[in-house]
Parts: C-alpha cells; structure tokens; sequence
C-alpha cells in the first residue's frame, strides 16, 4: 500500500474513533454540518436564528412551510401521527438534538466514562445530560428509538426543568411520563409517539448536537422547530429568512382572498387564480391599512405581484 494513503487512512481512523468517544458535537462539527447559515452562532456553533423570525412563524401552517422546503429539494421534513401534550397550540424553536440507544454494558461504561472527560455531572441518571445544555428558545428533540414502556425519556420534574431553561417543550420519537402533571405546566408542551407510567430503563444517550433521525426525518442541531397539532417539520436554520418572507406573502395572499371572495365583486376564478391589475392596486390598498407588524418588506411584496401573472 502507498506510504501515504496508509498515513491517510490512519488519521481518518483516529478521527473516526476519536468521534465515535464524543457525546457532545464540538462547535467546530456543528458549525461545519450548518455551513450554510451565514448568521451568528451560538456558543455550540448551532445557528442563532432571530427570535422574530420564531415569532412570525408561528402563523405560518404546515401546509405552507412543507410546499415551500419542497420546492427547494427537501422533501423528507415532515413526521406526523403525534401523542400531543395540548392540542390547539403551536410551537417553534431551535433544536437541540439527543440520540438515544438501547442499553449495552459496555456502551455504558465508554458513554458514563466520556461523560467525565467531558465534564458531564455524574450524579443523577445520564439522561439529563442533553437537559444541561438548553438555552431559551430551544426545543429538546430526540431519538428514544419509538420505546414507550422504559422508554419514557422525561417526567414532571424534568418537564418543568426544560421549560423553565427554554420557555418551551420537546419532540421525542418515543414516550414520557407524568402527563397528567406535565399538562398542569402552563407553556410546555410536547409532542411524542407515547405515554408510560414506568421510568426510563436500558437506554443509552449516545450523542448530544448530531443529526438525529426522527421517523422520517433528519434533523440536524440548529434546525428550527414547527409543530402543531397537524405535525412536526424540522426547517434548515439557512431557509428560515426565506421562508417567513414566503409564508408571509401567501397568508396575506389568502387573507386578502378571502375577503375579495366574502364581497362576491370578482368570480371566483379571478381571485384565486392570477390577479388582474385591479385586483392587484386592491391589495395594495389593502396593504396599507393592514393593522399587524410584517418582517416582508413592500419591495418584496412588489416582487411577488410582479411574479404573480
């Protein structure tokens, strides 16, 4: 073998090995998995998207966010078929993701061991690890491999200790307990594939700030979260500024639909098909005797009509 691609393929193994040790991501592997966003960061290196963007998305719907991430080749965002805490209410954040993995002696002992390295406390069960790290506006999301018995990866105490660092709740591709209790917090929710008396049990958590894979979707830390009572779509952290310009537009499209459709002065096919230049100057009137705060801008509300032939 070539002197140097053996040399290459050592390093690449001590790399390899040394990542596999590692719980949390580095803020060097996380900035490297989000090359995309362009933005701050936080400490973690997970993209610091601005909280009104989180804010305005949260008018958004399903629908609008997965035609848009379609369009854009993203087409696995999406998991449905949730157990929701509080049906009725939206949630948006920036992700923090968690893998856990069936129990095996000597996992646990590399995994509790790396803990140390990493100065993980000891005391307690090891999965509250990824519980220290969340700041406000975050969204625990992680794999419990769909475990529902001995699966349930929080219960009130550390429900309650999630929402008071993040103002918000978690996604769990597997089970909590204490629903009854978790309920009574006003602000968290949680959405989650099931629900247990029982305490965690032979689960492992394997890696802190991965991508993680929620059913049908990869999530990577830093993704933002939109979920409601219809589903769950994980955003890339770079599209977001596109994407509330976007949703803004078409709920101001539809809403302005609705009226012109309420008054019966157009047939129908004129307003909701493409707009004449009379039903465009409408809108633009009714633009400026909008009464909410919009992150679009008039120019590109300009470009959108321009487009809308």
């Amino acid at each position: 073998m070539n002197k140097n691609i053996f040399i290459f393929l050592a390093l690449l193994s001590n790399i390899y090995f040394a990542k596999a040790q590692q719980i949390g991501s580095s803020p060097e592997y996380v900035k490297h998995l989000t090359f995309n966003w362009k933005g701050e960061r936080f400490p973690d290196g997970r993209p610091m998207v601005p909280d009104q963007y989180l804010q305005s998305l949260e008018n958004a719907t399903l629908e609008q966010i997965w035609g848009f991430l379609n369009r854009r080749g993203f087409r696995n965002q999406v998991e449905n078929d949730w157990i929701v805490l509080k049906p009725g209410e939206t949630m948006v954040g920036r992700a923090v993701t968690a893998q856990f993995m069936p129990y095996r002696p000597d996992l646990d002992s590399l995994i509790r061991e790396q803990g140390k390295v990493e100065g993980r406390p000891q005391k307690g069960g090891i999965n509250t690890w990824p519980i220290d790290i969340l700041t406000e506006g975050d969204i625990y999301v992680a794999d419990g491999i769909g475990k529902v018995k001995d699966g349930t990866l929080i219960g009130s105490s550390l429900g309650n200790a999630i929402f008071g660092k993040t103002g918000k709740g978690v996604v769990f591709y597997g089970s909590i307990r204490d629903m009854q209790e978790l309920k009574e917090t006003e602000g968290f929710n949680a959405w989650v594939k099931g629900h247990h008396p029982s305490a965690i049990k032979d689960l492992v958590p394997t890696s802190i700030n991965a991508p993680i894979r929620i059913g049908e979707v990869t999530v990577f830390p830093g993704d933002v979260v939109f979920a409601n009572e219809y589903g769950v779509v994980f955003i890339p952290a770079y599209l977001v500024e596109e994407l509330v310009a976007s949703s803004e537009w078409t709920g101001l499209r539809d809403e302005f639909e609705r009226v012109l459709l309420q008054q019966g002065r157009y047939p129908s096919g004129e307003v909701h098909g493409s707009w004449s230049d009379a039903i465009k100057n409408e809108f633009r009137q009714w633009m400026d005797q909008y009464p909410k705060k919009l992150n679009i801008t008039r120019e590109e509300i300009e470009a959108y009509l321009e487009r809308s032939h």
